[in-house]
């Protein structure tokens, strides 16, 4: 979802409710306490240089049991970083931290009116430099493998 996605979401809603993936809700009382852009620029494991742009929200929770962000506070919020920040941010991607057992990067999609958070995953930018071939990549089951995994 990108930041323009999001803010037109916020529109006309009257509360927030965000869903990790696994159905672990993030409790009501949460705070946004970062918005910026996390910008990476790397070399990839084919040699090609890359950088890649991102919106990033920190969801946190507190003992402060009686907070509620409510959607309007929220597009103040992006409004004012936005204004900081002085680049054109609406095409970027967000994505949104949150700690569990540890901080966990999640991109965002907006379904049946819940943000649901789903977990961002590592992957080979060089497939073919590094000689993978992406047909191999899938896990393959039979009828002849046993409970304890072994075939």
């Amino acid at each position: 979802m990108t930041l323009q996605e999001f803010k037109n979401s916020l529109e006309n809603r009257s509360n927030l409710s965000f869903i990790i993936e696994n159905g672990i809700k993030i409790p009501a009382y949460f705070h946004i306490t970062e918005m910026g852009v996390k910008t990476k620029h790397f070399m990839d494991c084919g040699g090609v240089m890359r950088k890649d742009s991102k919106i990033t929200f920190q969801l946190w929770t507190s003992d402060d049991y009686d907070h509620r962000l409510s959607c309007y506070k929220l597009s103040a919020i992006i409004k004012k970083a936005e204004s900081l920040i002085k680049e054109d941010l609406d095409n970027l991607e967000i994505e949104m931290e949150y700690q569990d057992y540890t901080i966990g990067v999640y991109s965002v999609n907006l379904i049946d009116d819940k943000y649901i958070l789903e977990p961002t995953l590592t992957d080979c930018l060089a497939k073919e430099a590094c000689g993978i071939d992406e047909t191999k990549q899938e896990i393959q089951t039979s009828e002849c493998c046993t409970s304890d995994g072994c075939c």
